[in-house]
């Protein structure tokens, strides 16, 4: 099993849960986050208006997905997120590791 986290644009999040929501995934979870990368503090534009900011908001979503599957979901993720421009976000694949049922908590 992997983990795949996608770092995506806030107004590109629902159409990659659109995209893989038919796809066979174990769990998912969804978070805004604040960051940036390669662009810096760049100025750039969010919806309408225009911004400076050091942090700027993305959308994490992280999936758990069986191995055989990854290449599959990583495509569709590319498919809709990539814009071509900086701060399209990242992807990252990390080994899962599933604990038996009775470490978990009730």
């Amino acid at each position: 099993m992997k983990e795949i986290i996608a770092i995506v644009k806030p107004f590109l999040a629902e159409r990659v849960l659109e995209a893989i929501k038919l796809a066979p995934l174990e769990a998912c979870s969804v978070r805004e986050v604040k960051g940036y990368g390669r662009q810096k503090s760049y100025l750039g534009q969010y919806g309408d208006s225009e911004y400076a900011l050091a942090f700027l908001p993305k959308v994490e979503i992280q999936l758990w997905v069986d191995d055989a599957r990854v290449d599959e979901v990583v495509e569709r993720i590319m498919e809709v997120a990539r814009t071509g421009r900086i701060g399209d976000g990242k992807i990252f694949i990390l080994p899962a590791t599933e604990y038996p049922t009775e470490y978990l908590v009730p």
